[in-house]
């Protein structure tokens, strides 16, 4: 019997797994990889308007959907062999360093990370033989809680490095130079017209 302890703030859970139920999760989740992989990689890309990230496997061409396809496919890899979580930070950099410079909300950045657990239950539940796995993922279900932290952390650094290269355009000047739609345009679109007919 293994005892699984999942401390979320001051308060403690404990899930008492067997070790012969381990190795049939574990086990199942390997065997059924490229299945939820390539649904969750859908999934994840469904939320672009662009079908041409779901197409292109050219990384200089499509960057987002390689750089995302990549990092989900080694995260979850990493989740099945309960690696050490500080090995997570790669690949999520990969996904949420793109999804943090687009326009998302923070929740719709980071939701496919939580959103593997619909997955792996979506497979399983099509599957006969797996389906009482779907009641019994909460030692999986913790790590992906996990990955979803280290996420968030990711996420803010990003965000805070965004915001500190526009202070930085604006204090320079650069911004002036800037003809395209990056953040220092957008920002500088954002700020009132001055009033000519004032004069």
């Amino acid at each position: 019997m293994i005892c699984l302890v999942l401390r979320v703030n001051r308060h403690s859970f404990l899930f008492y797994l067997s070790e012969r139920y381990i190795v049939h999760l574990l086990e199942s989740l390997e065997n059924y990889r490229d299945k939820i992989v390539s649904l969750w990689v859908e999934r994840t890309l469904d939320g672009y308007s662009s079908g041409f990230f779901k197409k292109s496997k050219d990384l200089f061409a499509n960057p987002v959907g390689v750089n995302i396809k990549q990092g989900l496919t080694e995260l979850f890899q990493l989740l099945i062999t309960d690696a050490d979580p500080d090995a997570y930070r790669n690949p999520l950099d990969k996904i949420v360093r793109i999804r943090a410079v687009q326009d998302f909300a923070p929740s719709q950045a980071l939701a496919p990370i939580l959103e593997l657990k619909w997955v792996v239950r979506q497979v399983f539940s099509s599957v006969k033989e797996e389906r009482p796995l779907v009641s019994e993922m909460d030692a999986f279900d913790c790590n992906i809680d996990r990955a979803a932290l280290m996420a968030f952390d990711i996420y803010i650094e990003c965000r805070e490095r965004l915001y500190q290269t526009r202070i930085n355009e604006l204090k320079s000047g650069t911004h002036i130079l800037t003809d395209s739609p990056c953040p220092s345009k957008l920002l500088k679109k954002d700020q009132p017209v001055p009033d000519t007919n004032s004069k």
